[in-house]
């Protein structure tokens, strides 16, 4: 009998340099890699030296907006791309009117041409926010719960693995009543409770959204995923007053922050409070540069040993007109916005798609090693910095030890 599932020869692996391996899969493990593996394989594929790496992962994704930018006008978009900001509120608050429209058998057919964009390009995790409000009522969630099930796959088959966001888009103070729908949400079968408490009126109905929400995460026992802060307003706290929840309740590694734009604006002590914060919360930060002229500060974050990570975030809606489900499309953006153009730099950012997206998704470790999952993909290129340079779908998208793309 073959040893192997799937025997990957002549695969160069990241910082290795020129040396080329072979990497041997079985029952949707890695279970060996080296030079000459003995044992024979069901299937093997040359990579030719290019670079294989771990499968991408898009830790946010508005997934129930998809493709309704032509719905609206660009109202919403001037006022979030505004040079400070400012008008951030309003923006969402027009954003929201295509929620009137909502309906769950459209929207599925949305989400499934964007998740099978993602499998394409080789982001094979993602976290998806569905909003739940008196305007969208479950119709989001319903679809991308559908979604959830048509992409998971068979057991032992390949698959795209969605995290259902249950987000109360429009607040739980400023509207009564969304509290119970994120509830019913869960009930539903999301797994994520989902937050944005910088979008309330007071600083007091702030700290009652975060309170409210990871009540019902305690409920549920689910993780928290939260936008916070993203405005121009640098006196926003609502990232600081998430993360001592988050150490306050026990939620340590179950608590994901997105956005915090308003960081980009903070005083240099303060920020340096929030990293520690951060740390003690363990918990992470989503960061998508590209769509929005402010963003966190990735740089010092990263400095200060935090852990951060970059997300699609929208793709064709009220807030951004592109967007692929590409993550080395995003990657490539984010090297120009955040001036980050070392190899080592570059190196950092893939693993903001890779292996740290993952960890924040609470995935664990995903590193390419014997033991881990084999969701893998193996690129066109040989090199990281040729990788974010062409941004292309992967050669091979191999998901759970089964070949799902090949190009």
């Amino acid at each position: 009998m073959a040893e192997y599932d799937l025997l990957i020869k002549n695969a160069r692996l990241r910082k290795t340099g020129e040396r080329l391996v072979e990497i041997g899969i079985a029952a949707g493990k890695v279970t060996a890699i080296g030079q000459g593996l003995s044992g024979g394989a069901v299937r093997q594929i040359d990579a030719g030296g290019s670079l294989v790496t771990e499968a991408f992962a898009n830790p946010h994704l508005h997934l129930c907006k998809v493709y309704t930018l032509a719905m609206l006008d660009e109202e919403a978009l001037k006022d979030y791309h505004g040079a400070d900001m400012g008008k951030a509120m309003t923006a969402i608050e027009l954003a929201a009117r295509v929620k009137a429209r909502y309906d769950a058998s459209w929207i599925y057919e949305n989400v499934c041409k964007a998740v099978q964009l993602a499998a394409d390009f080789g982001t094979l995790h993602i976290r998806a926010f569905a909003d739940v409000d008196a305007k969208a009522r479950m119709e989001g969630v319903k679809a991308l719960i559908r979604a959830r099930e048509t992409f998971k796959g068979r057991p032992g088959a390949p698959g795209v693995d969605i995290q259902v966001v249950a987000f109360a888009q429009d607040g739980v103070v400023r509207e009564p009543g969304a509290a119970d729908l994120v509830r019913q949400a869960m009930e539903l079968g999301a797994d994520v409770v989902g937050g944005i408490p910088w979008i309330e009126y007071t600083a007091a109905a702030e700290q009652a959204h975060v309170d409210e929400i990871f009540k019902i995460a305690q409920e549920y026992d689910k993780p928290v995923s939260m936008l916070v802060d993203d405005a121009g307003d640098p006196g926003l706290r609502t990232l600081e007053m998430m993360a001592v929840k988050t150490i306050e309740q026990g939620w340590q590694g179950r608590s994901l922050a997105h956005h915090a734009r308003a960081m980009a604006l903070y005083p240099k002590p303060y920020l340096q409070k929030i990293a520690a914060l951060l740390k003690q919360a363990q918990m992470g930060v989503v960061t998508d540069p590209h769509t929005g002229p402010l963003h966190l500060r990735v740089r010092e974050l990263l400095e200060e040993g935090c852990l951060v990570c970059l997300g699609q975030d929208d793709i064709s809606d009220a807030y951004y007109p592109y967007g692929r489900n590409n993550m080395l499309e995003v990657a490539f953006l984010a090297s120009h916005l955040l001036w980050m153009t070392t190899s080592a730099e570059m190196e950092t950012l893939y693993d903001m798609v890779t292996v740290a997206a993952a960890r924040a998704m609470g995935l664990g470790d995903v590193s390419l090693k014997p033991g881990a999952p084999a969701d893998l993909v193996i690129l066109g290129q040989p090199s990281v910095l040729e990788a974010l340079r062409h941004h292309e779908r992967p050669a091979y998208v191999i998901s759970r030890g089964k070949v799902m793309h090949a190009a």
